[in-house]
């Protein structure tokens, strides 16, 4: 089955992420570009020119596309496509209008912005995680007044790099969490060159990011009761995030506290042999392995460890007892593309396969 799919937001980062991994989905057709009116009407490589940010080249099939904008165009854009990915860079309650009026429109929209992502009926998806959350869209449709549209987040990017080893480990109850995570320049859709200060540099705050890391998990472990999500209530999160001179890839270095205190090859079993309802499911985007555990004393790093699995991979390192928590480890994931569109590419390809997107 092939799906025509709209990219909203496509010349930022993460929306030019996107289009690298849209580029040959053998499920997913591009068939609008869609940014802000100051790109609308020129060609997607005349509306990016110099401020493409990726190591890979544009590709060459959309460097032709007419771009549409995103907020005027959506009669036509809805009427185009199957669903939209959405990256867009606004205001939270202009973003959050806009996905809202993309769905009345009958839309589907897959989000990386974070506007909605708090809103008790819409789902934040990570497939290996929390794919029942999905089992929450006819509640949303029915708010929304929909038959087709509806709104699906993907969680902050840095969550990527601990929680997924924590929902293993939730039957031994979870107590307290304490993070601290280690962000890359790429997170704020900067490179180097666009962000000198940077280099040979750390700077010890990233605006809103401590909050989501406090918050977004509760939601992720969440469940369905009453056509709401309601947050996980058992267990707390404490965060410091801090932005350090690397390109791509977040690290987190977690303390964690159990009711039950699991023993450390107990821990390591469950990781090494995880598998939920998606990973078994062999999706396009599917990691080979979800999480990689790591042996050595000094991995996972970012730029060994960044890209495994095509980037769809958590890696894992340093199990070990802790003083004053149980235990502690270190995780990884690659940013933009496990943390931000890779991850809203699996989600999407999770919702089409069990049914919540149809193809027209």
């Amino acid at each position: 089955m092939k799906y025509n799919v709209g990219v909203i937001g496509a010349t930022g980062m993460v929306g030019q992420r996107f289009l690298l991994l849209l580029e040959n989905h053998p499920w997913f057709n591009v068939k609008v570009l869609a940014a802000s009116g100051r790109s609308a009407g020129k060609t997607y490589e005349e509306a990016v020119g110099e401020r493409w940010r990726l190591a890979a080249p544009m590709p060459e099939k959309f460097k032709s596309f007419v771009l549409k904008d995103a907020t005027e165009d959506i009669d036509e854009i809805a009427g185009e496509v199957d669903f939209v990915f959405c990256a867009v860079d606004m205001k939270k309650d202009e973003i959050r209008a806009l996905e809202e009026n993309y769905a009345k429109h009958e839309c589907p929209v897959i989000s990386n912005n974070s506007a909605n992502r708090l809103v008790p009926d819409v789902p934040m998806i990570v497939p290996e995680i929390n794919p029942e959350h999905a089992e929450i869209i006819p509640f949303q449709k029915k708010r929304l007044g929909t038959k087709r549209g509806f709104i699906a987040v993907k969680s902050n990017c840095s969550l990527q790099t601990y929680v997924p080893a924590l929902q293993p480990l939730r039957r031994f109850g979870i107590d307290k969490v304490l993070v601290c995570t280690y962000q890359a320049i790429s997170g704020a859709g900067k490179t180097f060159a666009s962000w000198p200060e940077m280099v040979d540099n750390v700077i010890p705050y990233i605006g809103g990011e401590e909050e989501k890391s406090e918050i977004e998990p509760l939601k992720l472990f969440g469940s369905i009761r009453d056509g709401a999500i309601v947050p996980d209530s058992d267990m707390s999160f404490t965060a410091q995030c801090i932005r350090v001179p690397v390109t791509d890839g977040h690290m987190g270095a977690v303390f964690v506290k159990f009711r039950e205190v699991p023993e450390i090859d107990t821990i390591l079993e469950l990781w090494n042999n995880y598998e939920n309802e998606a990973t078994r499911m062999d999706l396009p985007s599917s990691p080979e392995k979800f999480l990689r555990y790591f042996t050595e004393d000094n991995r996972p790093q970012t730029k060994l460890d960044r890209d495994n699995d095509r980037g769809m991979s958590v890696s894992l390192g340093r199990l070990r007892k802790d003083t004053q928590y149980d235990i502690k480890f270190v995780g990884m994931a690659h940013n933009t593309l496990r943390g931000a569109a890779g991850g809203a590419v699996l989600m999407a390809e999770y919702l089409c396969a069990k049914g919540y997107i149809e193809s027209k």
